[in-house]
């Protein structure tokens, strides 16, 4: 998909309505992880180099239409502060006559945060009269929030029909990205898919083994493939009334060449806990007190080796408990080999999800990855093959 970036703008003097996601943890009024702030940066300084006015719309948290004072963006005026190292103007509103003459007020240059725009009802409605008002402040929208792109909100989707509309840096890395991962990869394609719940990942893996070459699957959703295939799961977490839905992915998988790996050992304990006693078990051989927590290490070799031979990876989900040793062993061995080929140009590593991410995070290797996406339920939805608005909007 080809879309319109910022160097395709004149921006001298203009009024730049910048969607970005800062929706941020909070803790007694303070910002605990800026990364969301960080990864706008790139964008705002664009644009203030250009010359532009920088009105930066966002959302925080689900007032559902209502002024919440404690879902306010004001306190994170400090931490985008500190981040760019120069003063950031507040917004008493995102419309109306307090947000009119905080841009007025505004010489090229500066920088603007609009209070929440999910105080009004309109936004999540994608209502048009809500988006002209946010667009009587701007003259011209960029998309720098990927992760709110799949929403039909007005300010991720509406505004962009109203004037001329740009993808910002963030948006620009992570479509090349996704597009390098999935659009138009180098083959063979290699796909990971872990986490706990077959039921949240249909679409997902319905999608996957029409286009990729491999797939591994890993995490609690695995344990519904193997009870598919009539093996015994002991006490381990199993939708099984997924088994059909299951058997009918592994006929898809290979309809479509793609080979499917499901895990040749687990890691099992009788009880989830940290510290608890695991041992390694064949994947057929569980017994009924027992609880797969974690892939094996011949399943981790098996996928290691995979990777090796490989082009490109993408990754979502888990392969066990992560959060829990010692049931993290399998997450970070392969993260850890993906990371080394990525590093060594041999691989085109793209991750996403907040598990996945916090899972990369915990192995260590999130800068070694081409892409670590933060985007969560925008990037499942790019991996199921579905049209994000926020995306489409910005089509040329």
């Amino acid at each position: 998909m080809r879309f319109r970036t910022l160097d395709d703008a004149d921006l001298q003097g203009r009024r730049a309505l910048v969607r970005v996601d800062f929706n941020v943890p909070m803790e007694d009024g303070r910002v605990t992880d800026d990364t969301r702030l960080r990864a706008a940066v790139p964008t705002i300084e664009k644009l203030r180099a250009g010359g532009a006015k920088v009105i930066l719309l966002a959302h925080f948290d689900r007032p559902k239409g209502k002024w919440v004072p404690a879902m306010s963006l004001k306190p994170v005026v400090p931490a985008l502060a500190k981040v760019l190292g120069y003063p950031v103007a507040f917004a008493e509103d995102c419309v109306g006559k307090d947000a009119a003459a905080a841009v007025a007020a505004m010489p090229p240059g500066d920088v603007v945060l609009f209070e929440n725009v999910r105080f009004y009802p309109g936004e999540e409605a994608n209502d048009p009269k809500f988006a002209r008002a946010l667009a009587e402040n701007g003259d011209l929208y960029v998309n720098d929030a990927f992760s709110a792109a799949h929403r039909a909100h007005a300010s991720t989707e509406g505004l962009a029909h109203l004037m001329p509309a740009y993808a910002g840096e963030q948006m620009r890395l992570e479509l090349t990205a996704l597009n390098r991962a999935l659009g138009h990869p180098e083959r063979p394609v290699i796909g990971i898919v872990g986490g706990s719940k077959v039921s949240t990942k249909l679409d997902l893996l319905k999608h996957l083994v029409t286009k990729l070459d491999k797939l591994a699957i890993g995490g609690g959703m695995a344990n519904t493939f193997l009870y598919a295939q009539g093996h015994d799961v002991g006490a381990s977490y199993c939708e099984k009334d997924l088994a059909e839905t299951a058997r009918e992915i592994i006929r898809l998988a290979g309809q479509n060449n793609c080979k499917l790996f499901l895990p040749l050992d687990v890691v099992v304990a009788e009880k989830m806990a940290p510290g608890a006693p695991a041992r390694v078990r064949d994947s057929g051989s569980i017994d009924d007190d027992e609880r797969i927590l974690d892939a094996g290490p011949e399943t981790v070799e098996r996928l290691c080796r995979a990777m090796d031979n490989s082009k490109t990876l993408i990754w979502n989900g888990p392969l066990g408990v992560f959060e829990m040793p010692p049931f993290d062993k399998g997450t970070v061995a392969a993260a850890r080999h993906a990371a080394e080929l990525a590093k060594a140009g041999k691989l085109v590593a793209v991750a996403g999800g907040g598990d996945t991410v916090a899972a990369l995070n915990a192995a260590g290797v999130s800068a070694d990855f081409t892409f670590v996406s933060t985007a969560g339920g925008a990037f499942l939805e790019w991996m199921e093959g579905k049209a994000l608005p926020g995306v489409a909007a910005l089509a040329q």
